[in-house]
């Protein structure tokens, strides 16, 4: 059961990272085009009224549309690609497509999440299971495949999953709406924050991240604005502490300081993970705690990041990016001091046993 759950888990993780370029690309895009509307003082340059408008703002509707076609590509690729990393590129086209009639069906990520699964197991059994003769063996990956597994792929979706997952997004979405205002959606940003310092790159914080990106799509962004904040903090955390007490690490972590430093800055959680191993009880609760405060912090006082961007190069896309920038390094710093104050293993002397 373990190794079933966790060849699902990659499987999805799959489709996450063909899914992540095509949210990144739509999002830009769409995020140029309402920079470029605020330079008129419009901050609606998606409403079709602009079509007609003068200048330059005609133009920027339209980029905002087009960035949105990259965006509406994210829950078809991330299904697709499911289906891919299950039974290869026969199952392509069963996943997109029942990927595609998820998001029209308002299922939302869950939605996709299932569809490409289906599509991917159900080409696989065919594959295995329908014998041709040799003569006739290319038709199964071109013609039996796609066109049975669309099949069966999209009336599941279509007459089981359909209207059930689709409310289940309506609830969560209406969920995160009312979790969005005053106190609750410092709670909602902790939360999320808490998660994605959880186990940096892990389940859980893939879970978070993805979740919160998914809910781009719904006009949602607090829950985006919690994660790419707390993405940060870990890794920039850790990097800062080594030049603030050289002495208390060794050079090994010194010199992975300095990545550390700049793996924050490109939003990579993942380069907080060696400080983190050294002793994962004392240190995973501290960036929790970061994470959660510095993700507090931009979602309360206003920040608000419409793309799916962590790094630096995106910070100016970011509405009221000083605040934003301010939760990152209060989050950091608490990260920094706690594993100063509270962190072992990281002499030469040490033992490096996990405590």
């Amino acid at each position: 059961m373990k190794d079933i759950l966790q060849d699902i888990k990659n499987h999805i993780l799959t489709g996450v990272s063909y899914m992540i370029p095509f949210t990144i690309a739509g999002a830009v895009i769409m995020g140029f085009a309402r920079v470029g509307g605020m330079f008129y003082g419009v901050t609606d340059i998606w409403d079709a009224s602009h079509e007609t408008a003068v200048g330059l703002i005609p133009f920027f509707h339209t980029l905002d549309g087009l960035g949105g076609i990259a965006l509406g590509m994210m829950l078809p690729i991330f299904s697709g690609f499911i289906a891919y990393s299950i039974s290869d590129r026969p199952a392509i086209c069963a996943g997109i497509v029942g990927g595609l009639l998820a998001k029209t069906l308002d299922t939302g990520f869950l939605g996709a999440l299932i569809a490409g699964l289906v599509a991917g197991y159900v080409v696989k059994f065919m594959a295995e299971k329908i014998k041709l003769p040799e003569s006739a063996s290319s038709v199964l990956p071109v013609f039996i495949l796609p066109v049975f597994g669309s099949l069966f792929t999209l009336l599941f979706v279509q007459y089981i999953i359909g209207e059930p997952f689709a409310a289940l997004n309506k609830a969560m979405v209406a969920w995160v709406s009312a979790m969005s205002n005053g106190g609750n959606a410092l709670i909602l940003a902790m939360i999320i924050g808490a998660m994605v310092g959880f186990d940096l790159g892990g389940p859980v914080n893939k879970a978070a991240v993805v979740t919160s990106m998914a809910l781009i799509s719904d006009g949602l962004f607090l829950a985006n604005t919690a994660a790419q904040v707390a993405i940060i903090i870990p890794t920039l955390g850790y990097g800062i502490a080594t030049f603030i007490k050289k002495t208390k690490f060794a050079a090994g972590f010194r010199e992975a300081g300095k990545a550390s430093l700049i793996m924050g800055l490109v939003g990579i959680s993942e380069g907080a993970i060696p400080f983190t191993l050294v002793n994962p009880t004392r240190l995973m609760p501290i960036n929790m705690v970061g994470c959660a405060v510095g993700s507090g912090i931009a979602v309360l006082g206003g920040a608000v990041n419409e793309i799916p961007i962590s790094g630096c190069y995106g910070w100016l896309l970011v509405n009221n990016f000083p605040v934003y920038v301010l939760g990152i390094f209060v989050g950091a710093i608490i990260i920094a001091l706690g594993a100063i104050l509270f962190g072992k293993g990281f002499d030469e002397e040490s033992d490096n046993n996990f405590i």
